[in-house]
């Protein structure tokens, strides 16, 4: 017999909601084949089955928080299980003159193709025949917004003339909502927040980005960003002043030797910051690749639940969205957070003249419990050297 508990989705995350048993009682199950979904505030996903058998009994009902480590559900393992088909449940025989209940219809078949889990999450839950949805991603492939599309319903009829007009829509929040929220109010409970803003000449790495981008894409499969430059920039920071990559724990100091940084990503209800391991000893081509994968999985419900625990420090792009600067919440229980800014021309004056340099604004939410001032300034010092002397290739 195997518990099947609640897994911890983050280092400071303690229950999840269990939001779909994807099995139910008598089920077969497969080891690493999904079992049920949670929602926390860091993460939405399908949790897979520890191991292959048979559903025995299920102790958490959908919709209910649990704290994490708690068994939910307990599976009969196969060499336990008999080969042939679970006992049959006594019940009286129907009467003779009862019609056969009709077979069950087959569920909806789906288009061949690669299909995100999201869209075949989606299609279970609407009964939805894929093979009459029309896809309008790339080769033809079904997205998330097509069936959203093929959900819609056709538009109402316009009210009455003279007929009172509704003013609100009134929806509850989602459980990773609600989440993210009590998980951002605890932050600022916790920590004396504080951020610093410094001004980063960004125009060596924008050439060594446009130098490099074209070879990079042909090589790797995938665009070559600012991002892991900034991630780059920060691990050697890091490294200089260990306070920012440590944690506080009561009275004590917790300095961690790993350099594990969270990169955020914005997902459609949402966010989750997945966790690149040792990005210290990665360079640009690796930090690269290491944050199209994570967002990748982020977004396609794939991430498994080491990859979103255990950063000692975090980063948040909004700079791909147009803003400017930003003052992040710092992820607990981390420190220091920075953010980052779009990279745009700006005209500045050098050597009392003006000049057109690739400026981008950094910020840095830090802890004041444990961080001056003065420490977080040299910290962002150090960033901006980094980059603004970046010699480091690319390939």
């Amino acid at each position: 017999m195997t518990d099947v508990v609640m897994p911890q989705m983050g280092e400071s995350i303690v229950e999840g909601t269990l939001t779909k048993w994807l099995k139910k009682p008598g089920d077969r199950v497969e080891r690493d084949e999904p079992l049920f979904e949670i929602s926390t505030d860091k993460v939405d996903t399908e949790i897979p089955s520890p191991a292959a058998g048979v559903v025995s009994e299920i102790l958490v009902e959908e919709g209910k928080t649990v704290g994490i480590d708690t068994v939910v559900a307990r599976i009969e393992e196969s060499s336990a299980v008999a080969p042939a088909v679970l006992p049959p449940v006594s019940s009286p025989e129907p009467p003779v003159s009862s019609p056969p209940p009709p077979a069950p219809e087959p569920p909806p078949a789906e288009p061949s193709g690669s299909l995100s889990p999201l869209v075949r999450k989606l299609a279970r839950e609407h009964n939805i025949d894929l093979s009459q949805v029309k896809g309008t991603g790339a080769g033809g492939r079904i997205t998330k917004q097509d069936v959203e599309t093929h959900l819609a319903p056709a538009a109402a009829p316009p009210p009455p003339a003279g007929a009172p007009q509704p003013r609100t829509r009134i929806e509850p929040l989602s459980p990773m909502r609600i989440k993210i929220a009590e998980h951002m109010v605890l932050s600022k409970r916790t920590s004396a927040h504080v951020t610093t803003i410094h001004r980063v000449d960004m125009t060596k790495v924008v050439k060594m980005r446009e130098r490099y981008k074209a070879e990079f894409q042909a090589s790797y499969g995938f665009s070559l960003t600012y991002l892991p430059f900034l991630t780059r920039a920060a691990a050697v920071a890091l490294r200089h002043f260990p306070l920012l990559n440590a944690s506080l724990d009561g009275s004590n100091i917790v300095y961690h030797n790993d350099i594990d940084i969270g990169i955020a990503v914005a997902l459609e209800n949402g966010l989750i910051v997945p966790v690149i391991r040792g990005a210290d000893e990665k360079n640009v081509a690796g930090l690269q690749r290491a944050i199209v994968d994570l967002a990748t999985r982020a977004r396609t419900r794939q991430l498994k639940p080491g990859e979103v625990q255990g950063g000692t420090f975090s980063i948040t792009n909004f700079g791909s969205y147009g803003s400017l600067v930003g003052t992040p919440i710092i992820n607990q229980p981390q420190v220091a957070i920075m953010g980052v800014g779009m990279v745009e021309k700006t005209p500045v004056v050098i050597d009392d003249a003006i000049a057109i340099r690739s400026i981008c604004l950094l910020s840095l939410s830090f802890d004041h419990r444990l961080i001056d001032g003065a420490l977080a300034d040299q910290f962002m010092s150090k960033v901006k050297q980094v980059l603004e002397d970046w010699s480091e290739e690319v390939l």
